[in-house]
């Protein structure tokens, strides 16, 4: 392990791998952020309270142009503006105060990626070591990736060749992620995460936009969801031991986190429904546009005045049960988690090998609460590719490959679980599955009931759905039934039937791949 260091010269103070007591500590000195009720450090990041994609950019060189899927999500820039703006980066640490850690990505270590992180406030390096996994040694330099948050230098778009006071701008030659005048923590592990993405699957390992925990037999289960869906909730269970919540690599030898910690959504949490995230929230954890007690500095977790979207970081080793080694072996169960918003999908739902592949180009979901600036307003639909779009560097079709490519070597069973809307669509009749009922599904996937269950086809969506599922009432379980109006069920699936369809004609698969997909009848 190397030491721990604090360098001073005349202008600045380097720190180098700090323990997290005295990052937390050194954050509330330095006035970073309060102390709040629960011991929580609480940190506000200003008009970015969630992910900037219009800022954010990848180096166009001999690496990447051939090999990324260029566009509105993966946005070419030069390596001259990238090399003008990383030396401004450079020069400015020189004048302030920073830290450096050396840590990893990957918890498989035939996989793991070594990124030392720099960054200009003690917080973000803290949150950093949660993101990624600590290993305070150097990595080999051949393979090592430098992350340079300097979050309070503003980038000025005719000068330095972006489109706003921030940027960020992944290097895969030179193997750098530079951020400028981004406060928002999470753009730090999204960057690290589309490295994994754009690597990986030349290895034929699939990188994954999902949590996963394993049950007491070893048996492993994959959640898929974009934020707001339930990964988080649904996967830290009493009765199972969590491997992570977010971001996880699938090979040969089994499943492993990408991570060290956890970056849970905030709003609403309760102890009664989510008790093991509410616990993991105390001392050393970070909580980010969390609204406090002006008084008793208790967060206030229904409050959204300063963004739907407020988060905490913290490490697994908060989490009971949690799975130590960070690893598993080959899934037993995949689920996909969606949010539907006009109340017409089943609450479960068992896909054929070809349906999975569809669902998970499409990646449908409603955007609740939403990660990315400009879109905290409301709930709205979306269609996120390999449910994380934002984050895939490469063509959608080499991920759903990979997936299918896995789920064939061990025959390993795929549902779709709504966790939206039932009886009526949202804002009109309908209301959202609550928590408790979901968790009973969820069991049944993992307990094997559904194994045996007996199923129906769904008109319309061809969708599998079991007939009965024990604790669950039988009315909710076929869509249909839960409403009230039969044509007025039929008005809003023949509508998501037509989104389905019209998102899907950007895919060139194959025939049996777009078959599976619902059709209007």
């Amino acid at each position: 392990m190397s030491k721990m260091i604090s360098q001073t010269d005349n202008k600045s103070t380097v720190h180098r791998n700090l323990p997290t007591r005295v990052l937390f500590n050194l954050a509330l000195s330095r006035k970073e952020g309060k102390l709040a009720k629960n011991g929580a450090i609480s940190v506000t990041t200003g008009k970015r309270t969630g992910r900037s994609p219009l800022d954010r950019f990848i180096v166009q060189d001999e690496i990447t142009l051939h090999e990324v899927d260029w566009g509105t999500v993966n946005q070419p820039i030069s390596p001259e503006i990238f090399n003008t703006l990383w030396q401004r980066a450079e020069e400015y640490l020189k004048s302030h105060s920073h830290f450096i850690s050396h840590l990893a990505v990957g918890a498989d270590p035939a996989y793991q990626i070594p990124v030392t992180v720099i960054t200009d406030l003690a917080w973000h390096q803290l949150f950093c070591y949660y993101a990624f996994i600590a290993t305070f040694s150097p990595g080999d330099d051949a393979k090592t990736w430098t992350l340079l948050n300097a979050s309070q230098l503003k980038t000025d778009p005719e000068r330095d060749g972006v489109k706003s006071d921030a940027a960020l701008i992944i290097n895969f030659k030179e193997r750098k992620i530079l951020l400028c005048g981004l406060l928002y923590a999470g753009e730090m592990k999204k960057a690290m995460f589309a490295v994994m993405n754009f690597l990986l699957p030349p290895r034929d390992v699939l990188p994954m936009h999902c949590a996963a925990n394993v049950g007491h037999d070893g048996d492993v289960a994959l959640f898929f969801g974009l934020s707001g869906t339930g990964k988080t909730t649904l996967s830290a269970d009493p009765e199972r031991y969590l491997i992570g919540d977010d971001e996880h690599g699938w090979s040969s030898n089994g499943v492993f986190n990408f991570e060290g910690g956890c970056y849970a959504k905030c709003i609403n949490l309760s102890p009664d429904r989510e008790p093991l995230i509410w616990q993991a929230i105390r001392e050393g954890a970070i909580m980010e546009n969390v609204v406090l007690d002006e008084t008793t500095l208790a967060p206030r977790y229904e409050n959204d005045s300063l963004t739907q979207n407020s988060r905490a970081a913290y490490p697994l080793d908060y989490i009971e049960p949690r799975f130590k080694p960070n690893r598993g072996g080959q899934p037993k169960a995949i689920i996909f988690l969606t949010c539907d918003l006009y109340g017409v999908l089943p609450p479960v739902a068992k896909l054929s090998k070809e349906q999975a592949a569809y669902y998970f180009l499409s990646g449908y979901t409603a955007l609740v609460g939403s990660t990315e600036v400009g879109q905290d307003n409301g709930i709205k639909q979306t269609f996120s590719t390999c449910f994380g779009a934002p984050f895939f560097p490469r063509s959608p079709d080499v991920y759903a490959n990979l997936l299918i490519h896995h789920i064939e070597k061990i025959n390993c069973p795929v549902y779709l679980v709504n966790t939206g809307w039932t009886g009526g669509a949202y804002g009109e009749s309908g209301k959202r599955f609550d928590i408790p009922t979901t968790r009973k599904i969820i069991n049944a996937i993992l307990n094997r009931e559904l194994d045996t269950a007996s199923y129906v086809v769904m008109p319309k969506f061809k969708l599998a759905i079991p007939t009965a599922i024990n604790g669950i009432d039988e009315k909710i379980l076929n869509p249909i039934n839960a409403w009230e109006n039969a044509a007025d069920y039929n008005k809003h699936a023949n509508q998501l039937v037509e989104s389905f369809i019209a998102n899907f004609k950007r895919f060139k698969v194959s025939l049996e791949i777009t078959a599976a997909g619902p059709e209007l009848v």
